[in-house]
């Protein structure tokens, strides 16, 4: 019980803090935006471990949707899916005891890479490539989208996912320490 009654919290503190840097960032851009939420996913498990990675994960492109930043809602599961990526990666391949060592900077790169060229794939290679006569017939995708989905989803993801990653290596140790000096990370 108590361990559940520690992920819901935390999970609902990343959470807050992932609304607030969306909000706060969108004016400033897709890249600083995109950063931020990089930053939190990668906070959230690397502190919080991989439930509350995962629901802020899930979470964070449909708030970005409804806060009018994620630009159409054909992108929200190939968000979602980049992001689960991202947070996975991070979760199996980083050191979570909040040391930076090269298994973290490793961990950092590749799961940046990895998100990076799933969304490449599903939104521009699917979306906007195989299936984009039959999404723009149906009215579920429009000609301007069409055009500024694959700006949005190149190497902007890659260089947010980085600066977010990098950020977060920096960030979680201290936050570590300070939350869960008395408890083992597991």
């Amino acid at each position: 019980m108590k361990k559940k009654i520690l992920w819901i919290t935390e999970s609902a503190v990343m959470m807050a803090l992932l609304v607030t840097l969306q909000t706060l960032t969108k004016p400033a851009g897709q890249l600083v935006t995109g950063s931020c939420v990089n930053v939190c996913l990668a906070i959230a498990v690397l502190v919080g471990g991989l439930n509350c990675g995962m629901t802020v994960a899930f979470f964070s492109p449909i708030i970005a949707f409804f806060l009018g930043i994620a630009p159409q809602i054909l992108t929200v599961p190939a968000i979602v899916v980049g992001n689960m990526v991202y947070v996975t990666i991070l979760y199996l391949l980083a050191d979570r005891r909040g040391k930076k060592t090269m298994k973290q900077i490793t961990a950092w790169i590749l799961a940046a890479f990895l998100k990076f060229a799933v969304l490449y794939f599903i939104v521009i290679k699917l979306i906007c490539g195989v299936f984009a006569e039959g999404l723009l017939a149906k009215g579920m995708l429009k000609e301007p989208m069409l055009k500024a989905l694959p700006a949005t989803f190149s190497y902007t993801q890659l260089i947010g996912a980085l600066v977010g990653g990098a950020v977060a290596l920096f960030i979680a140790p201290i936050l570590i320490r300070a939350l869960y000096a008395d408890r083992v990370i597991e």
